[in-house]
């Protein structure tokens, strides 16, 4: 593909954009920790919910929903999008509680929850895991699908750098790389926030424009079903935003390519079960320290709720729809996933060209941009500070804060040159993940849970995972078909739920001092501390939200999958279903609304404040 001077005067403008917006914001991010990490706690929450789409929207993502549309259809993407309802649990049960606790990452949250040195080690350990090995794991990945897809799009000339020949390609992300490192270690969040919005304005419309280019190239949207129904079998088999169908008789059954198994699992268990990062249950990762830096509850709730809404229904569209038309456009290509490469290589002009080049630097900077502030968060708050320098002033721990920023920087180029080989150490290292799910949740709302109950949850997933992938496992669970990952996730959340039960209820509860502290920080409410609130004298309190937060869960689910099967009917001209639907979504957003505006049982209402403790005798 050749560039204009037209497209790289945009790419160099996105370049000075970008690094101009970050600086600006070096002194303020320089002034603390909370700065550094969290905006000052002041973010309203536009911000910080675009941040956390931008977040999400890496250089790697539109190849990977084309990889699935490819094969599978439309339908196809419910390998990701059945984590709404864990995202909808984060919302209404769990961003105000995130919010009260006061943290400066969500691995802090061990030592306010529990107590001892189980506590601290749960903290520590969970600090160097998630910064080292997940965090630079997932940079390698996204650093090597942006040279892939820069080799495709431009196919740069090796270039010589100190007598040592390198592509021109890897010399193309390692600039985009240093310049979110000189934004990001040198104003911390705040950088990170207005860049990830400037990025995903830029992402989204570069995307959309391609989507109309690519439906034109094919012969227009008629066109376009008519050969994606010969290629699939049937339209519906392309188009249809649910992965079953009704056999003869009339029954349900799955699509050849997830059993009805498989989709119960997704739908039933996988959200609430399993660890992942970005989709923790529960919340947490860098969706739990945007909540962290809103600037109250409400703006935490919102925040989230609009990632939820952006992420799954509004962003999705205009790849799949490029994906659809990479079918017809590339039947013979090997490797799906670039087909949407060749699509923007093929299909788009000047200036548009260079419009989609800034924005896949955006999609990789704005994820590279989180991941190193994310990373050096835990490293130095919850490692460096807690367990070696405690005494330090503000200014010393931003220094550190620079520095380890830019130490993660030189860790993730090491891993993206390395990347095939740690390919099976990701699988492991997620295992740890398998099967925690519920006691991510539970922490939260029962006063039983303790440090143990985490520790035996990740170590016993991840040595039944270990034996899931030896020689010694049944048949049942073995290699990558869908029952056998479906009967490996059943398999390993019943035991670890089990062990982790067990182990809750044979050890010691948190000492009192513990409970109570942290019932007052947080005030969860609810039956699983009644115990706790009863002893402070609050009575039986309800959860945050009330009875509405079970019904506005359900309603972000009805809104945002209504929006998302509304707008796809929408873009594929089935026109009446799609106002229906939206109609449908709307009202539930209405829902939402009305009882987070406050009033009478809603949201908005005032926590109760604590009535004395009753006197001994009385």
């Amino acid at each position: 593909m050749t560039l204009t001077i037209v497209d790289w005067a945009i790419v160099v403008a996105y370049f000075v954009l970008s690094a101009g917006i970050g600086l600006l914001f070096t002194k303020k991010g320089g002034e603390s920790l909370s700065e550094y990490f969290l905006s000052g706690r002041n973010v309203p929450w536009w911000l910080a919910g675009a941040s956390m789409v931008a977040t999400t929207f890496a250089a790697d993502t539109p190849l990977v929903v084309t990889g699935l549309v490819v094969a599978h259809g439309v339908a196809g993407n419910w390998l990701w999008w059945n984590m709404l309802m864990s995202g909808m649990l984060t919302v209404f049960f769990f961003a105000r509680l995130w919010r009260r606790a006061n943290v400066m990452t969500d691995v802090e949250f061990a030592e306010i929850r529990y107590s001892g040195r189980p506590a601290a080690v749960l903290r520590g350990f969970r600090a160097v895991y998630l910064a080292i090995p997940i965090n630079l794991i997932i940079l390698g990945w996204v650093t090597r699908a942006m040279i892939k897809i820069l080799t495709i799009s431009l196919g740069l000339h090796d270039v010589q750098i100190f007598g040592t020949t390198v592509s021109g390609e890897v010399v193309a992300v390692a600039i985009c790389f240093i310049i979110t490192v000189a934004y990001s270690s040198a104003a911390g969040m705040w950088a990170v926030l207005w860049t990830d919005l400037v990025q995903f304005v830029i992402k989204m419309t570069a995307v959309i424009v391609l989507a109309i280019y690519a439906v034109k190239a094919v012969g227009g949207m008629d066109a376009l079903k008519a050969g994606l129904a010969s290629h699939f079998g049937s339209e519906k088999a392309a188009l249809s935003v649910l992965p079953v169908t009704v056999s003869p008789t009339g029954g349900l059954m799955g699509y050849a390519w997830m059993p009805l198994l498989s989709l119960a699992v997704f739908l039933g268990v996988q959200w609430w079960a399993a660890w992942y990062p970005g989709a923790e249950p529960g919340g947490g990762g860098y969706v739990a320290q945007r909540i962290f830096s809103a600037r109250t509850e409400r703006d935490g709730v919102l925040a989230t709720l609009f990632f939820q809404a952006a992420h799954y229904a509004l962003r999705p569209w205009p790849w799949i729809v490029t994906g659809l038309a990479t079918v017809l456009l590339y039947p013979n290509l090997v490797d799906k996933e670039s087909g949407y490469v060749h699509a923007f290589v093929d299909l788009l002009p000047t200036p548009w060209r260079g419009f989609m080049m800034a924005g896949f630097a955006a999609a990789y900077m704005s994820t590279v941009g989180t991941q190193l502030n994310w990373g050096a968060s835990y490293l130095v708050n919850d490692f460096y500070k807690r367990f070696l320098n405690r005494g330090a002033d503000e200014k010393h721990y931003v220094s550190v804060s620079r520095w380890t920023t830019v130490g993660l920087f030189i860790g993730a180029a090491i891993v993206t040159m390395n990347l095939s080989s740690v390919e099976k150490a990701w699988e492991l290292l997620l295992a740890l993940g398998a099967g925690t799910g519920l006691v991510l949740i539970l922490r939260w709302y029962w006063w039983r849970v303790n440090a143990w109950s985490e520790i035996s949850a990740m170590s016993c997933s991840f040595v039944m995972s270990l034996w899931m992938f030896s020689s010694r496992a049944p048949a049942l669970v073995k290699g990558g078909s869908p029952e056998a990952v479906a009967w490996r996730m059943i398999i390993t959340v019943a035991v670890t739920t089990t062990v982790w039960l067990a182990t809750t209820l044979l050890t010691r509860p948190e000492p009192e001092a513990t409970l109570d502290s942290f019932y007052q920080r947080v005030r969860p409410g609810g039956r699983g501390w009644l115990p706790v609130s009863r002893r402070l004298g609050y009575g039986r309190e309800e959860i945050p939200g009330g009875r509405l937060a079970w019904t506005n869960w359900i309603a972000g689910i009805i809104a945002v999958y209504g929006s998302l099967f509304g707008i796809g009917k929408l873009v594929f001209g089935e026109i009446l279903p799609g106002i229906v639907m939206c109609a449908i979504a709307a009202l539930a957003f209405a829902w939402i609304a009305r009882s987070l505006g406050g009033g009478r049982g809603g949201e908005g209402v005032r926590v109760a404040e604590p009535v004395p403790a009753p006197v001994a005798g009385d």
